[in-house]
């Protein structure tokens, strides 16, 4: 596991375009269906990063706090010719037995993690009602082998500003996890 910090794709930028196949229907998802005056989060995630398994039961409560109020998209963008277990089926059984309905989408190419200017997993990009994106970086201050206990406080400080329209703070921590598996 090589531990790397997100790079903080800088505020305002917009979503960017996208179709990427949903592993949990086998349908093209659209960058498209987010523009709808929702906010939408974007997570890139994978599977086997232990960093990503410490928040399952966070990305749960997430699901369920905020899913209606905005859109929810997961990318996973790992090489699976070396890491199999982030692959498209690996996914679709992960997010069917953690009860996760929201899209997870396969980015084969790794096109949209690269203009995410992900470098880990997790990372999670907030982006407001006109698509721009209003925060970056970590769920919260949890890790792997800390004694601290999931609670998603930053990014649920993001969420509750946005919505409540209430400005975001710009005192935003990267995420930090295992680097993305990038093609050789």
């Amino acid at each position: 596991m090589a531990l790397k910090y997100s790079s903080m794709l800088d505020l305002g930028n917009t979503i960017p375009e996208f179709e990427l196949v949903n592993v949990l229907d086998d349908v093209l998802f659209s960058s498209d269906s987010l523009k709808n005056n929702k906010p939408s989060l974007i997570m890139v995630i994978c599977n086997h990063c232990p960093y990503v398994i410490q928040y399952h039961e966070e990305l749960k409560r997430l699901a369920h706090d905020f899913e209606k109020s905005i859109d929810m998209v997961a990318i996973s963008a790992n090489d699976v010719d070396h890491y199999p277990q982030d692959g498209p089926e690996p996914m679709k059984t992960l997010f069917n037995n953690l009860g996760l309905g929201f899209p997870y989408l396969y980015d084969h190419t790794q096109a949209i993690a690269k203009a995410l200017k992900a470098e880990c997993t997790p990372e999670f990009y907030l982006f407001d009602t006109n698509n721009a994106l209003v925060y970056r970086g970590r769920l919260d201050d949890a890790s792997p082998g800390k004694r601290i206990k999931p609670t998603g406080n930053d990014l649920r400080g993001a969420l509750n500003s946005l919505l409540s329209g209430q400005s975001i703070t710009k005192y935003q921590q990267p995420s930090m996890g295992c680097s993305i598996k990038w093609k050789r």
